[in-house]
């Protein structure tokens, strides 16, 4: 089997699955498992923004999407040379990732017959079984089912230790300027660590907030999860929302493309990072988070 992923945690599900390889496509943005860009062709690129500040990207992003109404090219000529069995594409965001609309049209035209598998999670239950869709689209449906019982397991297990905790009003805040609320996933991470998510948006799309209604949500906590950055980037941010909002809660950066934003695996490490930073269960990964304030 020839597998294309046109998305980072498409990427991360096929590897986990013991599929990597079967891996012969993926896009400049799959950076997970570590050297997985290795012997792959890249079939679809986007935008760089490398070095640039998340108001300018911001800036970028609609200009491009006003000029071309998409972010990402799909590569067709290197597409087709994969000749790939199996697609794994999406339609929950255009900006996060090439849309299926593109890519069928682009199958048709090239005349390539791979099945296509759209993943659009939109809360955490959602994330794990797309996992076990990817895994009945590539043969190894039992593989799949034991690897969410698994992960089942585990957020099991952090249900268990925060049960007779009070719950923390948490922020998650997933893009700087301008700020944005968490939404989708997010915060049935945060529920699951034991937080209670404020000012966000459970299924549904993150949508803009203002400053002056972050400082008065009354969050214990704030974890900046900037979509893009990891650690290092989310913690130059957080500092920045410390001036912002100088006075009451914890502020904590998080690795946010590798454990809050990108609906992949690592969701679940990153319900237990959150539940050690809001109930000291478990101990904080320094590669993961790391404390501003």
């Amino acid at each position: 089997m020839r597998i294309v992923s046109l998305l980072p945690s498409a990427t991360e599900i096929v590897c986990e699955l013991g599929l990597a390889e079967s891996l012969v496509g993926i896009t400049f943005e799959c950076r997970w498992p570590a050297g997985v860009e290795l012997g792959r062709s890249v079939v679809v690129t986007g935008l760089d923004t490398l070095g640039m500040a998340p108001a300018e990207i911001d800036a970028l992003v609609h200009a491009t999407l006003a000029a071309q109404g998409n972010l990402y090219t799909l590569q067709e000529e290197r597409f087709r040379a994969c000749a790939p069995d199996v697609v794994l594409t999406q339609d929950l965001c255009r900006v996060c990732a090439l849309p299926s609309g593109d890519v069928d049209v682009a199958m048709a035209s090239l005349g390539c017959v791979a099945a296509v598998v759209t993943l659009d999670p939109h809360t955490l239950s959602e994330v794990l079984a797309t996992i076990e869709t990817v895994a009945d689209a590539t043969g190894v449906a039992e593989r799949g089912r034991a690897y969410v019982d698994r992960l089942r397991t585990r957020l099991d297990r952090v249900a268990g230790s925060v049960a007779d905790r009070v719950p923390r009003p948490t922020f998650v805040l997933e893009w700087l300027e301008p700020p944005f609320l968490s939404g989708h996933w997010v915060p049935d991470v945060v529920a699951a660590a034991g937080g209670a998510p404020v000012l966000a948006r459970p299924g549904e799309r993150s949508v803009t907030t203002s400053w002056p209604e972050i400082a008065g949500a009354a969050a214990d906590v704030i974890v900046v999860a900037p979509c893009g950055f990891d650690l290092d980037g989310a913690v130059a941010q957080a500092e920045q929302v410390a001036r912002r909002v100088p006075d009451g809660p914890e502020i904590w950066a998080i690795d946010a493309d590798g454990y809050l934003v990108r609906p992949g695996p690592r969701l679940v490490t990153g319900v237990e990072q959150l539940a050690a930073i809001l109930h000291d269960v478990g101990e904080p990964d320094p590669a993961i988070v790391r404390r501003v304030r």
